[in-house]
């Protein structure tokens, strides 16, 4: 709806604003269109009953995720701030350009931690600790080997991709693309921590997966972003998001060696 309201029908930021809202539209009528008619599911819309314990362990269970989509908010008005006062709108350009190939790489690792959650959770709820430890050990190696090949990936695409987005200004290409070689790496490392936390959701741990999250998404980021410009100028800005993976990995990997006794994985 972005490319039809705003590249063919040309109606700019208000066209942009309308794609969104009928994109939220349909993703909440049509689940309600299929579980309100007859279907071979074995979930049925019914009269809910509220119990407040319950609903308390949900939201507290459910607090990593919330922390990650404020964090990302905040995140992306800081970077934003940084790159105008060090680069100007040149930087926003990059980082933006950054960002959308983030968001689908991000999304391979996110869409394989919450794919396993389910499974973690009833082989944990089961005590079934063989199963568990079996997924936990094939999660890291697939996390691992993920990140290493998406980074490959990123530093063979750095530069047509930059060429797509920016390729009408020599000094934004340039910019972007040497802003891509750095950021490229911390695919590495984000797989770990995104697998880490949603881990300890699954396991019913929402304060650890809150924290692991709070540190990845926010505080290590707010962090690098004001502290690495002082010392490294510009690329101390790339090198951030770096740099806040790595850390928010060594705290994943200290927190499942402290806790694995006692989830058993």
């Amino acid at each position: 709806m972005d490319w039809i309201l705003v590249g063919i029908v040309d109606l700019n930021v208000n066209g942009a604003a309308i794609a969104t809202c009928i994109s939220q539209v349909i993703g909440a009528v049509l689940p309600i269109a299929y579980f309100s008619l007859k279907n071979k599911s074995l979930l049925r819309l019914g009269k809910p009953k509220f119990n407040i314990n319950v609903l308390f362990r949900t939201c507290s269970n459910g607090l990593s995720e919330f922390v990650s989509n404020v964090s990302a908010c905040i995140i992306s008005i800081v970077f934003n701030a940084q790159l105008m006062s060090l680069i100007g709108e040149n930087g926003v350009s990059a980082y933006g350009v950054m960002m959308y190939v983030n968001f689908i790489y991000v999304a391979v690792f996110i869409g394989y931690s919450i794919g396993t959650a389910p499974i973690i959770g009833y082989n944990y709820g089961s005590n079934n600790k063989k199963e568990l430890h079996n997924i936990y050990k094939k999660s890291l190696f697939i996390m691992g080997s993920f990140g290493v090949i998406m980074t490959l990936l990123a530093l063979a695409l750095a530069h047509p991709i930059s060429k797509l987005y920016v390729g009408y200004n020599e000094e934004l290409f340039q910019l972007t693309k040497n802003a891509f070689y750095i950021f490229s790496f911390s695919f590495v490392f984000s797989g770990f921590s995104i697998f880490a936390s949603s881990m300890f959701t699954a396991l019913g741990n929402g304060i650890i997966s809150a924290v692991i999250s709070f540190l990845r998404t926010l505080v290590f980021q707010l962090a690098c972003v004001y502290i690495l410009p002082l010392i490294l100028g510009v690329n101390g800005i790339w090198l951030s998001m770096l740099i806040a993976e790595i850390l928010s990995t060594l705290v994943a990997v200290i927190l499942c060696i402290t806790q694995k006794k006692k989830y058993g994985y």
